[in-house]
């Protein structure tokens, strides 16, 4: 993983064999960001990707292996319990060219990641909502 900052933005890539969240998350710990958007594009052949059931307040994964694109991730960074917490969802794209998507569990990429952390001055915490069962922004 190597990454640049240029003010509020940082440019990032992530290498073959690296986990996507691990490195998004040691960026945000190293640069402290607290509060930030975040998007790129990749490839990967192992990501697991959940949809939450809001009946059973749990979500449900599904790993996928083989060649994919990462034709969209998105997502925000904030706090929980003083932790960089990151809530992606990304949007793959397989070899016979159908996408999935979901909530972004994990990623090990296959070729390179490419993206863009856009940090915002200032802290968002989460609370766990029960009615829910999610860790909600906090926007007291």
């Amino acid at each position: 993983m190597i990454y640049k900052q240029f003010h509020n933005k940082v440019i990032v890539r992530i290498d073959k064999g690296e986990e996507l969240i691990d490195c998004l998350k040691t960026i945000c710990k190293t640069l402290d960001i607290k509060l930030g958007s975040i998007i790129g594009i990749g490839a990967t052949d192992k990501i697991t990707v959940g949809l939450m059931n809001t009946k059973t307040k749990k979500y449900q994964s599904k790993e996928f292996t083989g060649d994919h694109e990462i034709t969209s991730l998105v997502g925000n960074i904030t706090t929980l319990n003083g932790e960089v917490y990151l809530h992606l969802h990304v949007t793959i794209c397989n070899v016979e060219h159908k996408a999935l998507g979901g909530h972004l569990t994990s990623a090990v990429i296959s070729a390179t990641f490419e993206g863009i952390i856009d940090i915002i001055d200032g802290q968002i915490n989460r609370d766990y909502n029960d009615e829910v069962g999610l860790n909600l922004l906090s926007l007291k």
